[in-house]
């Protein structure tokens, strides 16, 4: 995926990591902007400026006043190294019990640490979410699935799926978290197609809870201003850009969730943004069959 990634590092001590430049200001947000996932550097934008006095990077790069900051705000425009100090900054700060906002393939969401009981209490207090109502987890590959989950799909449907814009409902594994949805057997599970978060997933010892970067029953958001709110609460906010068009409704659905648990059956929880592809692969290729509400 060739976009940009830039990485806020809200003023919490426990977010700050390699890489991640002071900005002087109330309120503002250290930032860096990341190269694309495959290596090409991002054209650069916004006026051009000075970095803020004393930050200190290992190595060269130019600054730039990044789209929408405040005043007193910049990005650098990093090497391509920065990409992998970012990844290891979010880690941390998800191993400290913080929580992190980060984009996905479909849209913006906040993670932590599944296997942290408290982390995963924190995500539930940040939405002001029913507790009642389960949290997805996020794994970096098809591979360490079956660590969490017990699969009774051919793995070429995993693969035909994931990684990409849909959770699949599975029952749950005796590994994972008893406090992370206690209330039932079964967990969804999302490997995002976007570099980051893959790359972020698999950096991490456990697997990720997800859920979308907004207060509940609120829409889902698209670009990292518009839950600037949770921002306080946050020990990261990743922004990768926009995801998709802001303006269209559509883009704003969310993952394709998905019921696999019965065996030869599936069951859509949520038709979200790829639906008809999920349904044409599950029936006509596997020849599943819909389950009776």
């Amino acid at each position: 995926m060739a976009r940009a990634a830039r990485l806020l590092a809200l003023a919490a001590k426990r977010a700050a990591g390699p890489g991640l430049a002071p900005v002087p200001g109330p309120g503002c947000a250290r930032l860096v902007l990341l190269p694309p996932a495959h290596g090409a550097r991002p054209a650069p934008h916004g006026a051009r400026g000075e970095p803020a006095e004393g930050a200190g990077w290992a190595s060269g790069g130019s600054w730039a006043a990044p789209e929408g900051a405040g005043r007193g705000c910049w990005r650098r425009e990093p090497g391509p190294a920065e990409w992998s100090e970012a990844v290891a900054a979010a880690a941390a700060a998800l191993q400290a019990g913080g929580l992190v906002a980060v984009p996905t393939d479909t849209v913006y969401g906040v993670a932590c640490l599944a296997q942290d009981s408290a982390a995963v209490r924190s995500i539930y207090s940040l939405k002001g979410r029913n507790g009642a109502k389960p949290l997805a987890i996020c794994l970096g590959d098809v591979e360490r699935l079956y660590r969490y989950c017990h699969v009774n799909v051919p793995e070429e449907l995993l693969q035909d799926l994931l990684p990409g814009p849909v959770t699949l409902v599975l029952e749950r594994s005796e590994e994972l978290n008893k406090d992370l949805n206690p209330f039932t057997s079964l967990v969804g599970v999302r490997i995002p197609d976007h570099p980051f978060m893959r790359d972020l997933a698999r950096a991490c010892p456990g697997p990720l809870a997800l859920t979308s970067a907004n207060i509940s029953s609120q829409g889902s958001t698209l670009s990292v201003l518009e839950f600037q709110d949770l921002w306080p609460q946050l020990s990261l906010v990743v922004d990768g850009g926009p995801i998709g068009d802001i303006q269209s409704p559509e883009c704003r659905l969310g993952s394709t969730v998905v019921d696999l648990s019965v065996s030869g059956k599936f069951s859509i929880i949520r038709p979200g943004c790829a639906l008809a592809p999920t349904v044409e692969i599950l029936q006509k290729k596997y020849g599943l069959e819909p389950e009776s509400s």
